[in-house]
């Protein structure tokens, strides 16, 4: 279901206010319809609730859409099958690289990378304490800030010959 990057742009951008397929499709510059079959799919699926429709600015009726946070913790599922597993997580990794280049050049705060090599207890403690901090950052959610999106990931290196 969330294995498409562009689900997860679609859920992003209608976080923070509802918008219209039309809406959506612009600021993806996609087509209408390919939007569409993605935003049905995510209401069918209650991951966007659609609003009362509307009368738009030409006079037409409008359905605007609002993402219903079921996603938050998503990612940390423990899903059946490692193939779905990669799948969430490059279009995760899509997504938000879609993102950061639809954001601009100066869009980027911070930026790290680095390499471990920890126990299966220390990437469990690791996981935890930084979900905590990030549960902790989240819940301070000011209207006043910059609205910001942030990728955390931890993967196996490939092993060397």
């Amino acid at each position: 279901m969330l294995g498409h990057p562009l689900r997860w742009r679609i859920l992003r951008l209608c976080l923070d206010q509802a918008l219209t397929n039309q809406q959506i499709a612009q600021q993806l510059e996609m087509s209408p319809a390919t939007t569409l079959r993605h935003v049905r799919a995510l209401v069918k699926t209650e991951f966007l609730e659609a609003s009362e429709v509307r009368t738009g600015t030409r006079g037409s009726l409008e359905r605007p859409y609002r993402a219903t946070g079921r996603t938050r913790g998503l990612v940390a599922l423990d899903l059946d099958a490692a193939e779905l597993v990669q799948q969430r997580d490059f279009a995760l990794l899509s997504a938000h690289r879609a993102e950061l280049a639809q954001a601009g050049p100066d869009a980027s705060r911070d930026i790290a990378r680095g390499v471990l090599r920890l126990t299966e207890a220390s990437q469990d403690e690791l996981k935890r304490r930084l979900g905590d901090l990030l549960a902790e950052f989240e819940a301070r959610e000011d209207p006043t800030g910059e609205p910001l999106s942030y990728l955390w990931s931890i993967a196996l290196r490939p092993a060397h010959p």
